[in-house]
């Protein structure tokens, strides 16, 4: 069969979603959450922390176990795509994860067996998706460099449709790593681009979205969630862990983005910010907005809801990809919650008010991830 470049700003489109989150299972109530600027944030008692700094995470009553969750949510995804048992068993996976949970306590002679591309076929089998599967644990940027791997190859006409999953869920080893290197909110809120802010703090997520081209699903008759019209993605390799002061590699990114769908900076209704609530990274994103976004960044609505869910990690960024695209079809904004006050290195047009609203076509999703790594996702209403 010959490819086909299905080249446009709506040859891309998402047409099944899915998520867990602290909030629950489902969409709406994360969305819910987010809209009303509430956060999960609660004491852990999922593991011990009598002697951690920080006691505060995100997450999902109970137990969950990642691989059962990722398999739950991919079922929901495909069925919300209205995908047949063919259709879904020719779909490939791209997943982000963190790794194999079970990696970190397995004799060394046995790890091979739990590296994340096993881990990966393994969720594939479980939920009757083609044996084609690709791992990502690109940090923050993981799941959101999965979905522009995925509409790059379907606007390609390398694939009709792939599905995207990412999981994490807060564990003992990374919460120690985070809490020891002074990462995490000591007041137990995450407050991004706000004055006061001191922070980030982890949160579970899992989440699943079919991506397919706008021909495959219109054959199918099948409703569109969401377009995706662009993606972009830079590095800066200014420091491990640091962003360059000036935000360079994230505005290029958020330029990339834009010149793929096609659009100019004052058509974006909303930005969903990375926002970590830590102090640099959040006037590094600022001035990305303002690099990229020119004499219109005054004018487009800012928020991060990280506020609301918690640093997902790997699964982040395709966690926050959802809400926004879930903002745009409800016409409502999600606020920029734990906001203290203005902050001089943060001049951003930040939603504050519950009420707020948009009737603009597009959004855009930002990542940043240690490493210097940056994406840009811009998502339309179809």
């Amino acid at each position: 069969m010959t490819s086909v470049a299905r080249r446009g700003p709506a040859c891309v489109v998402v047409t099944g979603t899915a998520a867990l989150s602290a909030f629950g299972r489902g969409v709406e109530p994360l969305l819910s959450a987010a809209l009303d600027g509430r956060s999960a944030f609660e004491p852990v008692r999922r593991f011990d922390v009598a002697d951690r700094r920080v006691a505060q995470a995100a997450l999902h009553p109970g137990a969950p176990v990642l691989v059962d969750e990722l398999a739950r949510s991919i079922d929901q995804a495909c069925d919300e795509a209205g995908l047949s048992a063919a259709q879904r068993g020719a779909c490939p996976l791209h997943l982000a994860v963190h790794g194999d949970p079970a990696l970190p306590r397995v004799p060394e002679a046995d790890r091979p067996a739990h590296g994340a591309d096993v881990f990966a076929d393994t969720v594939a089998r479980r939920a009757r998706l083609s044996g084609a599967s690709r791992a990502y644990t690109s940090a923050c940027v993981a799941s959101s460099t999965a979905v522009a791997d995925a509409a790059a190859a379907i606007a390609r006409g390398q694939a009709d449709r792939i599905v995207v999953a990412a999981g994490y869920l807060v564990e003992a080893d990374q919460f120690a790593v985070f809490d020891a290197g002074r990462a995490l909110a000591r007041d137990g809120r995450v407050r991004p681009f706000s004055n006061g802010r001191s922070g980030l703090l982890l949160g579970d997520g899992v989440v699943a979205v079919v991506v397919e081209s706008a021909s495959a699903a219109r054959e199918r008759r099948a409703g569109p969630r969401a377009l995706l019209s662009g993606w972009g993605r830079a590095g800066d390799a200014y420091h491990v862990c640091k962003p360059p002061p000036d935000g360079a590699g994230l505005a290029r990114a958020i330029t990339d983005a834009l010149h793929r769908a096609g659009i100019g900076p004052e058509q974006i209704g909303y930005v969903n910010a990375h926002g970590s609530g830590t102090p640099i990274s959040d006037t590094a994103e600022s001035a990305a907005l303002h690099r990229a976004l020119g004499d219109a960044v005054g004018s487009v609505p800012v928020s991060s809801t990280k506020s609301a869910h918690g640093q997902a990690l790997e699964a982040g960024a395709l966690l926050e990809l959802i809400v926004t695209m879930a903002a745009l079809r409800a016409g409502r904004l999600p606020v920029n919650g734990g906001y203290l006050g203005p902050d001089p290195t943060c001049p951003l047009n930040l939603v504050l008010d519950r009420s707020a609203g948009t009737e603009s076509g597009y959004a855009l999703s930002l990542t940043m991830a240690f490493g210097g790594a940056n994406t840009a996702l811009v998502v339309g209403t179809p």
